[in-house]
């Protein structure tokens, strides 16, 4: 009996005496307690905590027994009507209301890519004031369909009703499908339209700045400046864990915590979505709170970084240089639904960093022969005015080598035919004579003459 007690998890040292009466615990005469008198204590002590926890038992399964019929009823509620399938086939431009329930499937099909489409964009914008429908994302009507069968075998149970998106981009080419469904006691219509963008701003912003961050991303490493924002913005967000951390300090390490960590991922899901949603609406109401928190934490910040100062180790900077053209890279990928060009403006990047010249000359003789100068043929007047200035050129360059040490002139003298006439050429004369000038200017005007006749002739056999 002493061994049993002893091996018992159930403690007496709960109990209280005044519980039981004396003739339950055989008591002897005179007050002395004996081991029969002990014995007692403990049998009524352990029956006494088994019967508290047959009780927190009880009531342990009259809430769980709550929350199953709550399920139930949800499960009930969230009988799908399988007969309401429909299908459509969305375009840039088009709208579709719906009011019947049931599950409604709206697909795009893919676009052929252009190079000129790289920042194509294209929105789903759902129009409804109700919050109980469900979305599903899939390539094809078929996994759509898996989708809501699968999470219609499940059962599921939604304690937190949750605000849900409502504009949904996708990519132009690839080919898309969103199914809704909505349920049998919601008699609420919605609508759905598909806008496009030709151009999205923001993508092409995301792409220059991925650009500017890999090109310049030796200089940020070194810049002083740089490292003081980056460690104001670190420790301002560090700061918003620490706060996280600290606050999960106050909730209880009980069954209240089991419960906590059972349903962990719902409520951590919950509180990052409800805080998305309201961060403009708490910033708007506690704006002087917030930005008394971040000036006190940057502060905070600015000094910590000034007191170690910047990065002097050329390793550290160099694995700072690495991490910003990698996240410059990443932007520039993800900047464009159109994989292939912005994968390539990576490559071609990553070559013009590395290899600046050879690509510069490779790309200018690559550019000539795709796209050659068209030559352009001169007119009669442009001909002759050409023939007098690169005529005139010839001569002063000429007279600049016979005037020059270079030239020996005993030798030009003996080659020449005419050395007087030479001299007076580098003396400034003229290098036509007045008998050549004439003999030109009248084989000029018989050659326009004889021009001048044929077209005449060749008009009157017309």
């Amino acid at each position: 009996m002493e061994n049993f007690f002893q091996r018992s998890p159930l403690t007496w040292r709960s109990c209280t005496f005044h519980n039981f009466p004396p003739q339950t615990l055989n008591i002897p005469k005179g007050g002395d307690r004996s081991r029969k008198y002990d014995e007692d204590i403990h049998v009524n002590c352990y029956f006494e905590n088994l019967e508290k926890e047959l009780s927190k038992m009880k009531n342990v399964f009259r809430n769980s027994s709550v929350i199953l019929v709550l399920i139930f009823l949800e499960s009930l509620l969230a009988v799908p009507n399988r007969s309401t399938t429909s299908l459509h086939f969305l375009e840039p431009g088009d709208s579709v209301n719906s009011e019947m329930p049931g599950l409604s499937i709206f697909c795009h099909n893919a676009k052929p890519k252009y190079i000129i489409y790289m920042w194509k964009n294209l929105n789903m914008n759902l129009h409804t004031n109700s919050e109980k429908y469900d979305i599903y994302h899939g390539k094809t009507q078929l996994e759509v369909k898996e989708k809501h069968e699968v999470n219609q075998r499940s059962w599921t149970f939604n304690l937190f009703g949750t605000k849900k998106s409502k504009q949904f981009k996708i990519n132009p080419f690839e080919d898309t499908c969103i199914g809704i469904f909505t349920y049998n006691y919601n008699e609420k219509s919605y609508t759905l339209s598909m806008t496009q963008e030709r151009v999205d701003v923001t993508k092409v912003l995301m792409m220059a700045l991925g650009i500017i961050i890999f090109w310049y991303a030796q200089k940020l490493s070194q810049n002083p400046l740089f490292y003081y924002l980056c460690g104001i913005t670190l420790g301002v967000t560090t700061s918003v864990i620490i706060l996280i951390y600290f606050a999960s300090k106050l909730f209880p390490r009980g069954k209240a915590m089991y419960l906590m960590v059972a349903t962990g991922w719902t409520m951590s899901f919950y509180l990052a979505q409800a805080l998305w949603e309201n961060a403009q609406l708490i910033a708007i109401q506690y704006r002087e709170y917030v930005l008394w928190y971040i000036l006190i934490t940057s502060m905070i910040s600015f000094i910590l970084c000034y007191r170690f100062g910047p990065v002097t180790n050329p390793r550290t900077k160099k694995i700072i240089q690495w991490f910003l053209q990698f996240s410059g890279l990443m932007a520039i990928y993800y900047s464009s639904y159109f994989w292939e060009a912005s994968a390539s403006c990576c490559v071609l990047l990553l070559l013009l960093y590395n290899f600046p010249i050879v690509m510069i000359h490779r790309g200018k003789k690559y550019w000539k022969t795709m796209f050659p100068d068209q030559r352009k043929l001169l007119t009669e007047n442009e001909y002759r005015l050409e023939g007098l200035r690169e005529t005139k050129k010839a001569l002063d360059n000429l007279q600049t080598y016979c005037s020059s040490p270079e030239c020996n002139p005993w030798k030009t003298v003996l080659r020449l035919k005419d050395p007087i006439r030479f001299a007076k050429f580098m003396e400034g004369d003229s290098h036509i004579s007045d008998d050549e000038l004439d003999s030109h200017e009248a084989e000029i005007t018989r050659i326009i003459e004889e021009c001048e006749y044929t077209d005449d002739d060749e008009d009157d056999d017309y």
